[in-house]
């Protein structure tokens, strides 16, 4: 037996299915998790000392590859000084003001310590600015694992939704209705019969956590149009897009400006930092300046700042986002590539440092298109790879991760021995 194995049996006693994150318990394609010891660059190394390149990049994050030597050294530098101070730092205005210069919409930001506290805090931000209940959110769209957001969408249009979750009171998402992803006119009907009740939308404005799905012509613009018309908050959340589709996120891509935006991953370098923002009008309604509550003992950790802070400013290096594009261009191309020459249903799509594998023959622009993608076959091709010595997310339905340190050699060794696996699919 593996060390992976024995690790997974001895997990599985003390941890909930033997992880402490659903995704990585392998259940949806099956077989043993790998135990990671080290990272390295573009690669990561198991318990049992295998090597793989890594398309993973701790779900988002590792944006500069693995323990990069300048965040590393910042983090240690920190460390020195203290762990946690629970009182305010110079360099939580140092990263505060580096994301509110990148970000177009962004007059203020509060830091928090994960994506999940920061889509909350911003939906119950919106409500108290507005002083209305109902949200709008989008099936496929993954907004953390707060209540009011596991949610699935109802038969109809405009039902309500039934909980995802045990342990979620239907009561706690009466207030969200959920419509398909690129949907416009939903939207437009959901104004139409609350046109005074909608607090918000919350949106990924490129999609990740259904796979990657970006958003069709005008859908975007129109979510800006109806929430200015009828005076709801539009919220992008860009916590996995923030930074890694591109230099000012989707927002910067599409010129589209949302109220609030959401950011986590990136912006922690690897740590646990996320944050929310906006217009200073909206902001100005939380604590301690307005009456929307939100605190945190561990917000702006000062460690976990250093590791973000130095991760945005090695960003800033030119041409950093057209090299890390055109790597994930070239793997998506490259995988298709492989694919049709072995007769597969397959297409691929990318953005900035994140893509998009489906095992069908389009591009998919919705939930209900992804989920037709052909996921026994995905499993086959993830284990594939995997005993191979890549490393991809291990579901159909998550986006994949490039990160600077993937060169051009690393993707054509990726695209050569994907071709192996796709001849024996």
């Amino acid at each position: 037996m593996s060390r992976n194995s024995d690790l997974f049996s001895r997990a599985s006693k003390t941890i909930p299915g033997g992880v402490n994150s659903p995704v990585r318990a392998f259940r949806s394609v099956g077989g043993t998790p790998r135990f990671i010891q080290r990272a390295q660059g573009a690669h990561i190394w198991d318990a049992d000392g295998k090597r793989y390149i890594d398309y993973v990049g701790s779900w988002g994050p590792a944006i500069l590859g693995h323990a990069h030597p300048d965040v590393i050294r910042a983090v240690q530098e920190a460390a020195v000084n203290g762990l946690s101070f629970g009182a305010p730092t110079e360099a939580e205005i140092e990263i505060a003001e580096a994301i509110v210069s990148r970000m177009p919409s962004m007059e203020q930001v509060r830091l928090v310590s994960s994506g999940t506290e920061a889509t909350m805090s911003a939906i119950r931000l919106a409500r108290g600015f507005t002083g209305r209940s109902r949200i709008i959110k989008f099936e496929g769209c993954y907004h953390g694992h707060a209540d009011s957001l596991l949610v699935k969408a109802g038969s109809g249009m405009l039902t309500f939704g039934n909980p995802t979750s045990s342990g979620v009171p239907a009561e706690f998402i009466q207030h969200t209705l959920v419509l398909d992803y690129n949907d416009l006119d939903a939207v437009g009907a959901a104004f139409a019969k609350y046109p005074d009740d909608i607090a918000c939308i919350i949106v990924e404005p490129i999609a990740g956590n259904m796979n990657l799905v970006k958003p069709g012509p005008g859908f975007l613009e129109g979510l800006r149009e109806l929430c200015t018309r009828h005076g709801a908050v539009l919220i992008f959340d860009e916590v996995m897009t923030g930074f890694r589709a591109g230099p000012q996120g989707v927002q910067g891509l599409t010129g589209i400006l949302p109220d609030l935006t959401t950011l986590a991953k990136v912006i922690g370098g690897g740590m646990p930092v996320g944050a929310f923002g906006g217009r200073a009008d909206i902001m100005a309604h939380i604590a301690p300046l307005g009456g929307v509550y939100q605190a945190g003992t561990l917000s702006g950790n000062p460690v976990a700042v250093a590791a973000g802070l130095t991760t945005l400013r090695l960003l800033d290096r030119p041409g950093f986002y057209d090299t890390l594009s055109e790597r994930s261009a070239q793997l998506a191309q490259g995988l298709q590539a492989q694919a049709r020459a072995a007769g597969i249903a397959f297409s691929a799509d990318s953005v900035g440092g994140m893509f998009g594998l489906y095992f069908r023959d389009t591009v998919p622009t919705s939930l209900a298109e992804v989920s037709e993608s052909d996921t026994e076959r995905f499993k086959r091709f993830f284990h594939g790879m995997l005993e191979r010595g890549v490393h991809f997310a291990p579901s159909a339905f998550e986006a994949g991760f490039v990160s600077g340190a993937h060169d051009a050699a690393i993707i054509e060794e990726t695209i050569a021995i994907a071709g192996e696996v796709f001849a024996a699919l």
